[in-house]
């Protein structure tokens, strides 16, 4: 069983900050990719930013420049760091981890949490 419990959502003005984190726990051989994905009301969900083992990173044009994706491979944590927050940045993030567990490789969700960028 693999968990994935995310933190630091919230409200905040545009221009403002947040720093999401994503921690893991359960039972798991390893984490290969993770990453953040977005769902706005009435869209599909969206790539935000993912990171590999090795700290490889890739972003969507939306985020280049303003969030940044990072990872505590010792703490099994998956951090964004969201700056410049926009309203259309405005949606539920989800982190997302690609991991080995007995039977093979499977990729598991956080429940979300709420960001909301507003005046």
């Amino acid at each position: 069983q693999v968990q994935l419990v995310e933190s630091g959502g919230g409200l905040v003005q545009p221009g403002g900050s947040l720093r999401l984190s994503c921690a893991a726990s359960g039972s798991f051989f390893t984490i290969t990719a993770m990453g953040w994905y977005r769902q706005a009301p009435g869209k599909e969900r969206e790539l935000v930013a993912d990171i590999t083992s090795g700290g490889n990173t890739n972003y969507a044009d939306s985020v280049k420049g303003r969030f940044t994706i990072s990872r505590d491979n010792a703490k099994k944590t998956v951090y964004l760091q969201m700056n410049s927050l926009k309203p259309e940045d405005t949606a539920v993030y989800y982190c997302k981890g690609r991991f080995w567990v007995v039977g093979g490789r499977g990729d598991y969700w956080g429940q979300g949490t709420q960001v909301t960028v507003s005046s």
